[in-house]
């Protein structure tokens, strides 16, 4: 497939990497003229918002025109000054991308993964959860299928209201790492019997 991704820091890169990996053929859009967000998001087949939070609604409205019909990813997770949740309980940057982007398939996922982790879909040798979340059966499918071309086991997790809880999750991993000292070296697998 060919995936847009708007953001080229730790999170953009990353995904970068793992999904070539998978085969898949990426371009970059971000600040950087050479690297136009409008082109890219002209030109991806998919489109995944790997932006700061902060910079969510200027990346939205750049790709407004040309994400219609597309599959979003939305990765972000809202945090504030004090690594607290940045956003309400009631709402999601996911839920706030679909408002935005009415006429897109918006799907969260990849917001549960640190970046190193996000290019190999491992950590220490075991593989991780790819957990997503999204209104669209289709658009669903289409971020499973990535997820496993990266080498992560994806689990549906329900309706895009759903984004709620997944980005609850990446904060208690933001804060397990750096307010509790364990690192960037840990992830979620879920383990079914």
């Amino acid at each position: 497939m060919k995936i847009a991704i708007i953001g080229k820091g730790n999170v953009g890169t990353a995904l970068q990497n793992g999904l070539s990996r998978g085969g898949h053929e990426t371009r970059f859009g971000h600040r950087d003229p050479n690297e136009s967000v409008v082109d890219a998001a002209k030109w991806g087949e998919v489109i995944i918002l790997a932006v700061p939070h902060d910079a969510a609604d200027d990346a939205r409205g750049n790709i407004k025109a040309y994400a219609d019909g597309k599959t979003v990813i939305d990765v972000m997770n809202a945090m504030d000054k004090n690594m607290e949740l940045g956003i309400s309980c009631t709402t999601s940057t996911a839920e706030e991308t679909q408002k935005q982007l009415s006429k897109a398939h918006v799907v969260k996922a990849f917001n549960t993964v640190f970046a190193p982790n996000q290019s190999t879909a491992k950590v220490d040798g075991q593989q991780l959860t790819a957990f997503f979340a999204g209104d669209d059966a289709g658009a669903k499918q289409t971020v499973a299928q990535l997820t496993r071309d990266m080498g992560f086991d994806p689990v549906d997790c329900g309706p895009l209201k759903n984004a709620r809880f997944l980005e609850a999750m990446g904060n208690m991993l933001i804060n397990l790492a750096y307010k509790y000292g364990m690192g960037s070296g840990i992830g979620y697998k879920l383990v079914k019997a």
